[in-house]
């Protein structure tokens, strides 16, 4: 089997539909944030170029892209056995596109096709503008005989795919946008160096277009995405350079954003002129996702975090000193190679010493081509998952202390859509991630408005009466 070599001429020219009338486009999204902001880029790369909808029934598609995460083991594992299911539906109608795109793909490249030859289009995250092109391909190889050949293309062409992508669309008050591709800290667990390529940041003016559209266009909320959102660097148009902190004041002076969050940040890069724009600008949630990994200093070098738990905690001092009311999640990592017990013992104490809000937390997961990954390992797995368990009730029960302690609170919230599990409500979204429901007409949806929780309903949602909404002079009664 031949790999298809990609011309990057091609994509000065429109693509053109060479299929016969096929509308309908299913997208499985795993994993990250990351991934979904890139999941809607497809959809609105073949909405444009090719005229299709998405569908959430694969077995009416005529087109299935899976959108994969190589972070831990069951998620690449998961991509094959879904894959497996998408095959009989390719056996039931051979017309069916299977595109594979994300981290799994950029790891496995051909080899996904050796391993499920049905698959039609492999494609890296870097890559996923000339997924038109890779159709079109494909079509004319199904439909006009051409000799067959593997379309493969995990390149990392640095950040050409912005400059191929169309307006995103606005779907609700709040959007996503991707600042920066990559990441060059190579930590030694870590898989996305090598499946998402070097850290390349976007230029300045693209970035601030982007969301000066997306505020016109009816959202109050944007989070700037990256895998080191915070290690930003934009260039301008003056040939300077922007970091993260001074984007972060010049996306609060957009009209129409009036709330702004990011993630994914790394401790290494949270600097002092940051920790100045959470005391300078309201715009910034007091929520932080800072991931630390462990709360040992020995599994923090095996990990080559390049930062020590005195360092962190000391960011996290000044943070909250500028913002008391911060809450705080993280990532964590159990049963490292190098954690034993005492390892352990300290990342538990870090989490009550700094009373972690929520976390993502899981077992360490080897992955293919790292240095972690040829590291001994003598920990059973029944006792990782006994540090995992006991993590998390730790974690969640701060989660509900938390929630218990906004009973009274005032807040300001953004309102997103109505709450289908309760007629008359409507949903709105605190700084703190957690969902407060009230009573209110669909002409608030898109607005701020200012509540009193009245009643805890669970550890991610609160109930609460409405003080005032932006733009609305009066409440009725």
């Amino acid at each position: 089997m031949s790999v298809q070599v990609f011309d990057p001429s091609v994509l000065s020219a429109p693509a053109k539909d060479l299929a016969p009338v096929r509308k309908r486009l299913y997208i499985e999204t795993q994993g990250c944030q990351m991934n979904a902001y890139d999941s809607s880029r497809m959809a609105d790369l073949l909405g444009e170029s090719h005229g299709y909808v998405l569908t959430q029934n694969p077995a009416e598609a005529d087109v299935l892209v899976m959108n994969t995460c190589s972070i831990r083991e069951k998620a690449q594992e998961k991509v094959f056995s879904e894959l497996g299911r998408w095959r009989k539906l390719k056996e039931k109608n051979p017309h069916v596109v299977i595109g594979v795109g994300g981290c799994v793909a950029s790891q496995e490249g051909e080899a996904l096709q050796q391993r499920a030859p049905y698959v039609d289009m492999v494609f890296g995250p870097q890559t996923l503008h000339r997924l038109p092109h890779l159709l079109n391909q494909h079509h004319a190889q199904h439909y006009q005989g051409a000799k067959k050949i593997s379309l493969v293309d995990i390149s990392f062409p640095d950040i050409e795919k912005f400059d191929f992508l169309p307006e995103p669309r606005v779907e609700g008050p709040k959007a996503f946008v991707s600042i920066m591709e990559g990441c060059s800290k190579y930590c030694s667990f870590c898989v996305v160096p090598y499946t998402r390529g070097e850290e390349v940041s976007r230029p300045l003016d693209d970035v601030i277009a982007e969301i000066a559209s997306l505020g016109a266009r009816g959202v109050r909320e944007v989070t700037l995405l990256g895998q080191n959102v915070n290690g930003y660097r934009g260039e301008t148009h003056e040939g300077q350079v922007c970091n993260f902190a001074q984007l972060l004041r010049l996306v609060v002076q957009i009209p129409g954003i009036g709330r702004v969050r990011y993630t994914t940040s790394h401790p290494l890069e949270f600097s002092d002129e940051l920790i100045a724009a959470y005391a300078d600008l309201p715009q910034l949630v007091s929520h932080l996702h800072l991931p630390v990994q462990s709360g040992s200093n020995a599994v923090l070098a095996a990990m080559k975090r390049n930062h020590t738990i005195d360092v962190y905690i000391e960011k996290i001092k000044k943070l909250r000193a500028v913002r008391p009311d911060l809450h705080l999640s993280s990532d964590f990592i159990i049963g490292f190679p190098a954690e034993g017990d005492a390892e352990f013992e300290e990342t538990l104490q870090l989490v009550k010493d700094l009373d972690f809000d929520h976390s993502y937390s899981f077992i360490y997961s080897k992955r293919p081509g790292t240095p972690a990954a040829e590291l001994p390992d003598a920990t059973p797995e029944s006792v990782k998952k006994e540090r995992l368990n006991q993590l998390k009730q730790v974690i969640r029960a701060s989660t509900i202390a938390k929630t218990d302690a906004m009973l009274g609170q005032t807040l300001r919230v953004l309102i997103e859509k109505p709450n289908d599990r309760e007629p008359g409500m409507l949903l709105a979204s605190a700084d703190n991630t957690r969902l407060v429901q009230f009573v209110g007409p669909q002409d608030w949806l898109g607005r701020f408005a200012t509540v009193e929780v009245t009643r805890i309903c669970s550890m991610n949602l609160v109930e609460a009466k409405v003080i005032a909404v932006e733009g609305i002079s009066a409440l009725s009664d």
